[in-house]
């Protein structure tokens, strides 16, 4: 990778050739002189490049036509140089769809996005699931043009199946972009884990992000290590650095000085548009993605015949109604409590990658609803002192704002029902949450046994769904 030491006037020369951001933020009552000083200053700079980020797409083709269209559609929006940019977890395995056709649908989308704008993966834990040997995938990827980017090492051979960093021109600018995964083993395809080798993300970090960093231009980290593996590693980005984060299924933005730490939501239901600005700094939005949006005329096509071809008539089969969509987060609370109300417990929770994306209105089909709720498995349940209630919700729902301090990254979506006094209380949760508490719950000491009956996703269909 060659160093890139960019004069300043070359910097300046560059920001002067690009367009005038007009847009004026909304500011609040307590804001101080010097931040809104900040803030005009920064209504004053040029978009000197621009990222449109995603992560964890999991095959959700319900939507993958309307990115496609949306990524092209804000390219087109701003005549500066644009990166998109992929954040790992593109396929799933849980899409009998995707399963069957070999991700048809994925490769069509991955094989469109070049030629909307130069393109870079970061591997994820899910990408390998329907091609186990990530040498297969990442070559596959690079001959649509794609720059792909890890730290996961073949255990096989102690080479890496991606490097690490690379470099784009982005007009004028150059922008480096660093990529590493989740060390969660037991997260990647059960055949491909002997071949994987992966650092503890900090660890890496603090003895790799220096020398990859050195003499940047622009910067962008892309990180499939989740909030808890990142945190660490924060304060050693440099000042107007952008990093995107994903794995955890959540949708934020945290800044870091001049520069941003965002998630960009998951299962295409957004995308996040991101900025670099002559003034040094980042600034970013976040785009949703409606399933009634403009869809790409192709892809939807291709979508329509694949899913014609690879239904069968059983996952075709309607399971219930949904009186209403909801939200994601909305859709975890109401399974929780769906668990409660079927084990008769006052609490209930759901691990909130169990779930893929909000469940629909209307007519749900087994396809659908698998979408909904990704995988199966037992409930359990446990005796807990009431005053411990307050402690295991306190981590729950994070889909909510809340301060960045708080954030875990793997949480849990919890309902709790009644509000009668009591001594003890029973929670109920599935057999990961309860493989997985201190992930979850933050604690490690709670004695759950199986709740006799049906399991995950019976249970979730008959709270959610109307006959």
């Amino acid at each position: 990778m060659p160093p890139v030491a960019p004069s300043r006037r070359r910097f300046l020369a560059g920001a002067a050739a690009l367009p005038l951001i007009c847009a004026t933020p909304a500011f609040g009552r307590d804001e101080s002189a010097s931040v809104i000083g900040r803030a005009r200053a920064r209504v004053l700079a040029r978009v000197l490049a621009r990222v449109l980020a995603m992560s964890d797409l999991h095959s959700a083709y319900e939507r993958s036509a309307q990115v496609l269209a949306a990524l092209r559609a804000e390219v087109r929006s701003q005549p500066v140089p644009h990166l998109i940019a992929l954040d790992g977890d593109i396929f799933e395995h849980g899409n009998v769809v995707s399963v069957r056709s070999q991700g048809a649908i994925d490769w069509a989308f991955l094989t469109a996005l070049p030629s909307i704008a130069p393109t870079v993966v970061n591997l994820g834990n899910h990408d390998n699931d329907l091609t186990p040997d990530l040498h297969d995938v990442v070559a596959r990827m690079r001959g649509l043009g794609i720059s792909v980017i890890s730290n996961i090492i073949d255990a096989r051979t102690g080479q890496p199946y991606a490097p690490a960093a690379t470099e784009i021109a982005l007009g004028q600018r150059h922008l480096r972009i660093i990529g590493f995964g989740t060390n969660s083993l037991n997260t990647y395809p059960k055949d491909s884990r002997d071949w994987l080798s992966i650092p503890d993300p900090t660890d890496w970090a603090r003895a790799h992000l220096p020398p990859l960093l050195d003499g940047a231009d622009l910067t962008l980290v892309m990180s499939h290590a989740g909030v808890a593996g990142d945190r660490g590693m924060l304060s050693a980005l440099p000042d107007g650095a952008l990093m995107i984060g994903g794995h955890n299924h959540l949708l934020f933005q945290e800044p870091l000085g001049r520069g941003l730490y965002a998630h960009t939501g998951s299962w295409n239901n957004a995308y996040t548009a991101a900025d670099y600005l002559s003034d040094g700094s980042v600034r970013a939005q976040s785009r949703s993605i409606t399933l009634n949006g403009p869809a790409d005329p192709a892809l939807a096509a291709l979508i329509r015949t694949t899913l014609e071809q690879h239904l069968t008539v059983q996952e075709r089969a309607v399971l219930g109604t949904s009186p209403a969509a909801l939200s994601l987060g909305d859709t975890g609370r109401a399974v929780a409590a769906a668990f409660a109300r079927f084990a008769g417990a006052q609490a209930g929770f759901i691990g909130h990658t169990t779930l893929g994306t909000g469940l629909p209105a209307g007519p749900v089909s087994r396809y659908a609803f698998d979408a909904v709720v990704r995988f199966d498995g037992k409930l359990m349940a446990a005796e807990v002192p009431a005053a411990r209630l307050s402690e295991l919700t306190a981590l729950a729902n994070q889909d909510r704002v809340m301060p960045f301090a708080r954030r875990t990254g793997d949480f849990v979506y919890g309902a709790v029902q009644g509000d009668e006094k009591r001594d003890t209380i029973r929670i109920v949760t599935t057999d990961w949450c309860a493989l997985n508490q201190q992930e979850y719950f933050g604690v490690a000491d709670l004695d759950f046994t199986e709740v006799p009956g049906p399991g995950v996703k019976a249970v979730a269909a008959q709270g959610l769904l109307q006959a």
